[in-house]
């Protein structure tokens, strides 16, 4: 029995949808009218007009004529004006109602289907949601007149009455949910199908559409044939059959007539039975055998026959252009050469002076940022020594000067204030010492780097717990004042860096003399550290100071297992 739905719904429920709503007939000018003004405003090419024009003679012949090639030949008229304005919203909108238009005829499924799924993609691109929900309806109807029905439709369109209703859809939900009756009807679901077929006609008749009143009401009458409750489904079938002929829709009274025969011939009313399906085989021949039906067939193979011969006439016309080119090509090949030949000669000589050109930038720069980091070194350097120098002499005088007073007026001071003020002063000379030593090494101008290595870790090792141990190999070369501190601000910066921060057991501090590099590493047992998350300006310092002196550094850390810092410079 509902083997003939999977043409039926694709007559029945496209072909009010696809009229626009708000148009009635009594508003549409004359035909004559019409036709006028199309021509007049594609005379005067305002083709924006003459698409609204067209569009609007297409519903004038499928209100006046039903299902005919008339409206097809305006939709299509309509798309050519809405593409030559550069209306893209036109153009795939006149996709939809085409494609939407052919489903009424089975053997145009396949153009139609074409048609919605390019209105789609379009519409989805630019996000109209309203029309997204228009097509995937179409196209869903398409869907479920296939044999077998897939699988996925009942979840598309579930999403789909869920989007309509979102967006306050009421006409497209009801129609969606129109589908999901109709598909729940082919796969002999009936309590589904009256389910949402029930839900569809309350807001079918709330928006007064007369054609998916009718469409629900059939499918009532489907789900109560189905349990056997003819006279129920001829009731309903007589309430759709009333409302199909005012709208003269033939697919949709042939299909009511024929159910009608069906539950006719189970009461054993032959009669009526009989007398039902003489109408269905005039409606049937109405629609397929009319000349109408057969000229929308012929129409489309038309429109394809001429886009062919356009685009043969086009390739041609590509053709005869190439042939020019290539013999203009030909004629200039021989001063192309030339021309070619000069161009790479220029374009060499142009990157040989340009990389010439780098190299020299790269050596200006490299040179300003060394005299920049050597003038920032002796500074700071130079800072150091005058403090040191001011500390010792200056201050550090007048502590033993003022140690020396209190040594020789002991006896006059206190008891209880003689021993505080002597240790005070010891320490305060010490820490002068210490101070001054710290900023400008005696050791280090006086006996060179590893005496100077020597003393600074003898200092550390008397005020931290740390072990930190020296080992020396080779004859160290002479060194410059400059080079030498250098390198002991660097050791010293990478001791004072362990001792606070790696929580080591031992650091070890080996100084490697080769017979072309010196080679200077720091080694601590500490809990390690990512490189990454430190980039602090002692690092930056340490960097910065061994690029001076021409050298490189390469720091190893694992966490847990500590830290060693490799120092190479040329001897």
């Amino acid at each position: 029995m509902f083997k003939s739905l999977r043409l039926f719904i694709g007559i029945l429920t496209c072909l009010f949808l696809s009229i626009p709503q708000g148009w009635a007939q009594t508003d549409l000018p004359g035909l004559d009218t019409l036709q006028e003004k199309i021509n007049r405003f594609a005379g005067l090419e305002n083709y924006e007009e003459a698409a609204k024009a067209s569009e609007r003679l297409g519903l004038f012949y499928h209100e006046h004529y039903g299902y005919n090639k008339y409206t097809i030949e305006s939709y299509l008229n309509s798309m050519k004006y809405y593409h030559l304005t550069g209306d893209s919203v036109g153009y795939y909108n006149m996709h939809m109602l085409i494609g939407d238009y052919y489903t009424h005829d089975y053997f145009m499924q396949n153009h139609a289907e074409k048609y919605l799924n390019q209105a789609l993609t379009y519409f989805k691109r630019i996000q109209n949601i309203p029309k997204v929900i228009e097509c995937r309806l179409y196209i869903g109807n398409i869907l479920q007149n296939k044999e077998p029905i897939p699988q996925s439709l009942f979840t598309e369109l579930r999403q789909t009455e869920q989007l309509s209703a979102r967006y306050k859809q009421p006409y497209f939900q009801a129609y969606a949910q129109n589908l999901l009756a109709t598909t729940y009807s082919r796969t002999k679901q009936p309590d589904s199908a009256r389910f949402f077929a029930e839900r569809s006609l309350a807001i079918a008749r709330k928006e007064k559409k007369g054609w998916l009143i009718a469409l629900n009401l059939f499918y009532l009458g489907i789900t109560e044939q189905f349990k056997s409750r003819h006279l129920a489904s001829i009731a309903y079938y007589q309430e759709s059959y009333h409302i199909a002929d005012s709208i003269r829709n033939l697919s949709m009274l042939r299909e009511i007539t024929r159910h009608s025969a069906e539950c006719y011939s189970y009461l054993g009313n032959y009669r009526e039975a009989y007398a039902s399906l003489l109408k269905t085989l005039d409606y049937t021949q109405q629609f397929y055998n009319s000349e109408q039906t057969k000229s929308i067939r012929l129409q489309e193979l038309d429109s394809q026959i001429k886009t062919l011969s356009v685009e043969k006439q086009l390739v041609e016309e590509q053709n005869r252009n190439q042939n020019v080119i290539n013999t203009m090509l030909v004629i200039g090949l021989f001063i192309s050469i030339i021309g070619v030949g000069t161009l790479i000669y220029l374009r060499r000589q142009q990157k040989l002076i340009a990389r010439q050109q780098a190299v020299i930038a790269r050596q200006q720069i490299r040179e300003l940022e060394l005299k920049s980091l050597k003038a920032m070194i002796e500074g700071q350097e130079g800072e150091r020594s005058r403090i040191a120098r001011d500390l010792h002499d200056g201050l550090g005088i007048q502590l033993s000067r003022i140690k020396l007073f209190v040594e020789a007026h002991q006896e006059a001071l206190p008891g209880e204030v003689r021993g505080p003020l002597n240790q005070f002063l010891d320490e305060a000379c010490t820490e002068t010492r210490l101070i001054s030593n710290d900023l400008r090494p005696y050791a280090l101008s006086t006996f060179g780097l590893i005496p100077a290595l020597e003393d600074l870790i003898q200092k550390l090792d008397m005020v931290n717990e740390t072990s930190v141990i020296l080992e020396h190999y080779g004859e160290m070369p002479e060194l410059s004042d400059e080079s030498s501190v250098m390198l002991y601000r660097v050791i010293q910066e990478l001791l004072n860096n362990a001792l606070k921060h790696a929580e080591a057991d031992s650091i070890t501090l080996q100084v490697m003399i080769t017979d072309t590099s010196i080679l200077i590493s720091v080694e601590d047992d500490g809990k390690g550290f990512i490189r990454e998350n430190h980039s602090g300006n002692g690092l930056s310092n340490i960097q910065s100071r061994i690029d001076y002196l021409g050298g490189q550094v390469i720091w190893n850390s694992v966490l847990g297992k500590g830290t060693s810092v490799l120092i190479s410079l040329p001897k």
